[in-house]
């Protein structure tokens, strides 16, 4: 596919394309899901996921179409969780349990790295502040919804996707290397004024 021919990069250049080509399109994208999935209150949630399968991918090189790119994985994330929803059929169980003795090696060496990515998930944890923590923890670890979350800690359901959005991006830069701090952008609005005219 055109759209996705990829230019290999090293996690800087990622970052600083996540951050430069990804990040615009998050109000698109959160539409995007919002209207082609089943719970609309979990678009923050499935956005997040789109942005980890963004950067995994993007690690094996950057996408030269990166709209095409993000926009392509929703879709195929959209899709995949629509299948998982379904009753799984018990031949299907019996058909995995005689995978051939390579692929079992193959699935040792994606547990190793799984593990090591835990522990990174886990390092980038420990450097958010006690509430974003918590909100992260449980939405995305307990698998709470807006209001259960909001409910539990006494706060709104805006304030809980701000503080979700915010903690997902410092542990997605932590991720990429960054120091894990999560940097708000401010724009000048004297800078924006001149822009216009």
């Amino acid at each position: 596919m055109r759209g996705l021919d990829r230019v290999t990069a090293n996690e800087a250049d990622v970052r600083e394309w996540f951050c430069r080509e990804v990040l615009p399109f998050e109000a698109a994208l959160l539409r995007y899901i919002r209207h082609n999935s089943r719970t609309s209150e979990d678009g923050p949630d499935l956005v997040h996921d789109v942005y980890e399968m963004v950067i995994a991918g993007a690690r094996n090189g950057i996408p030269l179409n990166t709209k095409a790119y993000v926009f392509t994985v929703a879709r195929n994330m959209l899709i995949n969780r629509a299948k998982r929803q379904r009753i799984v059929s018990i031949e299907l169980v019996a058909d995995l349990e005689t995978l051939p003795e390579q692929d079992r090696a193959f699935d040792a060496v994606r547990q190793l790295d799984a593990r090591d990515a835990l522990r990174q998930v886990q390092a980038g944890l420990e450097r958010l502040s006690p509430r974003v923590r918590e909100i992260v923890k449980l939405r995305k670890i307990y698998g709470l919804d807006v209001v259960e979350t909001s409910a539990r800690l006494g706060i709104s359901k805006d304030a809980v996707n701000h503080q979700l959005s915010t903690g997902m991006k410092a542990l997605a830069d932590f991720m990429l290397g960054g120091s894990g701090k999560a940097v708000r952008k401010r724009y000048d609005r004297r800078a924006r004024k001149e822009g216009e005219v």
